[in-house]
């Protein structure tokens, strides 16, 4: 009898193993999703993560779901199902924190999740909000190695500058930061497309033209092959409003 008891737990302990997904494929499966803004991928890998039998004893897995989430808060769903998403990307990326607090794309995560959760907020709560989102991205910026996220935290801290309301913003820092952006990815055109933004803002025209044509000129990033068609979308009808 023994034997068959160790035997069924051996078995179920093989099937629960078999479960769990590997940081790498978890990974692959999300830069797959965020490239073509495949809902359906994205929702798959979101209910996977969220069963898997090792989520929570790793910070890994945890990003990952975490960074699902932020996506797809932004492009999946629509109306105030975003704001409940984005709550879900901000705990994620905050637990995976707390299991490693070295883990700068967590980070990232955490401060763009509050960045868009601020949105929804009034503007009292939004800018106590913004203490917060200083904190993350000034962590991620400091300790990420990936360029490519990297480049995402910098952006996101030269829009904080550009897009905070009077006397909050600083022009000056926005454009810094954001030609910090491309020094570690080059091949992200979303860049120049904010700061043509930027240059709006600063009455300077010519040189947000130039932004805007460069988004066009532009090769896509090859794992941001639709942000980068939306960014030249968003380029041509800037454009458009120049002439």
């Amino acid at each position: 009898m023994r034997k068959i008891f160790f035997v069924i737990l051996s078995l179920i302990l093989l099937f629960n193993i078999s479960l769990s997904m590997d940081f790498q494929t978890a990974n692959n499966l999300f830069y797959e999703a965020r490239r073509d803004r495949d809902v359906n991928k994205i929702i798959s890998l979101i209910s996977e993560l969220e069963k898997d039998s090792n989520l929570q004893k790793g910070t890994y897995l945890l990003t990952v779901l975490a960074d699902a989430y932020l996506e797809y808060g932004y492009w999946g769903v629509t109306g105030k199902d975003k704001e409940k998403i984005y709550e879900k990307a901000r705990s994620y990326a905050e637990k995976a924190i707390k299991l490693d607090d070295k883990n700068g794309r967590a980070w990232y995560i955490a401060g763009a999740a509050i960045g868009r959760l601020a949105q929804y907020k009034g503007i009292i709560q939004s800018l106590f909000m913004l203490g917060d989102f200083d904190r993350y991205i000034s962590k991620a910026i400091e300790i990420l190695e990936d360029p490519l996220y990297k480049t995402f935290a910098l952006l996101a801290m030269g829009m904080r500058y550009r897009d905070v309301p009077f006397p909050l913003y600083n022009y000056g820092k926005a454009e810094y930061y954001m030609k910090e952006a491309l020094k570690y990815t080059p091949v992200y055109p979303n860049v120049y497309l904010e700061l043509g933004y930027l240059y709006l803002k600063m009455n300077k025209k010519d040189l947000a033209k130039e932004m805007f044509q460069k988004v066009i000129d532009s090769s896509p990033h090859p794992w941001l092959l639709k942000t980068h068609e939306e960014s030249v979308s968003l380029a041509k009808q800037e454009l458009s409003k120049l002439k």
